[in-house]
């Protein structure tokens, strides 16, 4: 049996919930009762007295307020000795009668705060302080109460850290911007001999993705000095004063492992502006922040601590920290270009495994405003895909299919439609198509396909960009329009009726009518003047959104504005749809067909389509 004991093995949970505090609440209540009333039987004073004159009391002990004492076997029937408890009662005769019965007594004194005090407080307080260690003990050794003032930065040292520039691609310019920080930490005596000072602080802007985490990794590798990581989020707790001592201590740290750098990823959670909340600020996050700019005058720039921040929302920083003298210099980390997508594509495609005649070149071209983390992700898709189908190698197909999946989600090949929505469906695409191949600033069409995607697209059309755009034209933005509206109005000419699959494509033509009458100053009768500040952000104006700095009527001549430029749109692929009525049935009947048309299909297909119904202009 005790053999049998032996091997049981009693383990701790691996997660704590909140049923252990409950029952370790209970387990202390009853522990409570037991300690304040031991097996104790409650009796009033006219039983003790009944039980003293019978004989059937052994002995008691006479406090200021109670009597406890021992009852005799034959009181209870078994073979121990009952214990019990009344109420003391100022009775004269009490005395007289325990001698008569030759009762042992004595009188006890007791304070009567301790025990209260012991059991009330001490004891639940002992238990809970046990329960709360408990608990920071499951979250690990990092989370006790001696290390809520100390920096949750990630120290990573040289051999731990393997990204040098060469690593990082792309973005060319900010690398060469940080070369003169990896300099300084390098050669620090170069630019002391000078008399100059390094910037204490380098903020790197960009877009999520863009890689400015790397980067500043890259600059701590180039420099061969220790790196510091830490998010803004992590300084802030729910304990008043805890952020303001992790930013103390993180600079200590940096202090003695000088020269390093200091990298505070996502740094808006922490320094957000001051003030412009209007439902209060956050005191902690403030105190935090405080404690932050005084750090970054406080320590020389000479010791080769160099804080690096990144953050995607520049316009919410505080002003305080853009100051020169802390984030004095400001890297931009763009989307990449062509160039530098085919530049980003090549670094993450080392590990995988291409086709010999695998362009990649091609697929940067078609994959315009993704960033880093996309394009790293567009590579390990296709690498999936090529796997999948048990390819040696990943060619253009499996790019192609993950470019697709990455931008119009995952295809629902099951779904079923019936007949009526199919026909509905290829012509709307077809209108898409049909209008961006008859426009003269449109994109190129790559692919026309009826299959579902995503989620609600029923059907999509995509265009190949023939090259990087960074302005737009006013021509080029009515095409954009245009093209968003022929889905729908194929509709309208084909059925006679409308449907709600143009939901997305309204928004997007009303997104981009509103910028050009509010932001860009495209509309003839609102002259050049702008409604709009973009990049704001949403409480700088203490209220409780962005207020509209124009009158009532001039809101109603914007509405009026956007409204015309959408008619005129309407009624001008209406016109060029109308008079391509049968093109566009032929091209809906083929996708019906095929439910994919790929873009050198397409172009055949209207060729065909417009030899046979006489048209003198194909795609």
């Amino acid at each position: 049996m005790f053999k049998d004991f032996k091997k049981i093995q009693f383990k701790m949970p691996k997660k704590f919930s909140v049923w252990h505090i409950i029952i370790a609440f209970g387990f202390f209540i009853l522990l409570q009762m037991y300690l304040m009333n031991p097996g104790e039987r409650n009796i009033t004073y006219s039983d003790f007295k009944r039980l003293v004159k019978e004989g059937n009391v052994l002995e008691c002990y006479i406090t200021n307020t109670m009597i406890r004492g021992k009852l005799r076997e034959i009181e209870r029937g078994t073979t121990k000795n009952a214990v019990f408890i009344t109420a003391r009662v100022d009775d004269t005769d009490m005395v007289k009668d325990l001698e008569s019965m030759g009762v042992r007594y004595a009188g006890q004194y007791e304070s009567p705060w301790f025990k209260a005090f012991f059991f009330s407080w001490v004891l639940p307080l002992l238990i809970l302080f046990i329960i709360w260690r408990f608990v920071f003990k499951r979250f690990g050794p990092a989370s006790s109460i001696m290390t809520f003032g100390k920096s949750k930065g990630r120290l990573y040292a040289q051999e731990d850290l393997n990204v040098t520039f060469d690593d990082v691609a792309g973005i060319d310019e900010a690398k060469e911007e940080l070369q003169e920080i990896v300099e300084f930490l390098k050669t620090p005596e170069k630019f002391r001999a000078l008399g100059g000072k390094i910037p204490k602080g380098v903020l790197l802007v960009g877009a999520p993705g863009t890689g400015k985490t790397l980067l500043a990794k890259a600059v701590a590798g180039e420099a061969g000095v220790p790196f510091f990581n830490i998010s803004g989020s992590e300084f802030v707790e729910m304990f008043v004063g805890v952020g303001a001592a992790r930013v103390r201590d993180l600079f200590n740290q940096a202090d003695q492992k000088a020269p390093c750098i200091i990298f505070i990823d996502e740094l808006d959670a922490l320094g957000k502006a001051r003030g412009i909340n209007p439902m209060g600020g956050h005191d902690e996050r403030e105190q935090t922040l405080n404690q932050l700019l005084v750090e970054m005058d406080g320590f020389d720039s000479n010791k080769g601590v160099i804080i690096m921040g990144a953050t995607n929302r520049p316009e919410m920083l505080d002003s305080a920290l853009l100051r020169p003298g802390r984030f004095d210099r400001q890297v931009v980390v763009d989307r990449p270009d062509l160039h530098g997508r085919e530049a980003i594509l090549k670094v993450h495609a080392k590990g995988v495994k291409l086709e010999n005649d695998l362009n990649l070149h091609s697929v940067a071209a078609m994959t315009p405003g993704f960033v880093g983390a996309d394009l790293a992700n567009l590579v390990n898709e296709a690498a999936l895909l090529a796997a999948r189908r048990n390819k040696k190698a990943v060619s253009m197909p499996e790019f192609e299919e993950a470019i697709d999946r990455l931008m119009t989600g995952l295809e629902k090949k099951k779904r079923l439609m019936n007949k009526k929505e199919k026909e509905i469906v290829a012509h709307h695409e077809s209108g898409h198509a049909l209008v961006a191949c008859s426009l003269p600033h449109a994109d190129p069409v790559r692919k026309i396909s009826m299959i579902p995607r995503g989620i609600g697209a029923l059907g999509y059309t995509l265009q190949k960009p023939t090259e990087d755009r960074y302005l737009m034209t006013k021509a080029e933005l009515l095409d954009r329009i245009a093209i968003l509206l022929g889905g729908r109005i194929a509709e309208e000419i084909i059925f006679n009726e409308i449907s709600t699959g143009a939901q997305n494509d309204l928004e997007k033509a009303t997104e981009i009518a509103k910028m050009m009458v509010k932001e860009y100053g495209m509309s003839e009768k609102m002259g050049l003047v702008t409604f709009e500040q973009g990049d704001r952000p949403l409480f700088l104006s203490g209220g409780f959104a962005a207020s509209k700095e124009y009158s009532e009527e001039t809101a109603r001549e914007i509405d009026l504005e956007i409204k015309k430029i959408v008619d005129e749109s309407f009624h001008r692929v209406k016109t060029l749809l109308t008079e391509k009525k049968e093109i566009l049935q032929g091209m809906a009947k083929t996708l019906m067909e095929k439910e994919v048309i790929e873009g050198e299909e397409l172009k055949i297909l209207l060729e065909e389509l417009h030899k046979t119904n006489g048209k003198k202009e194909p795609c």
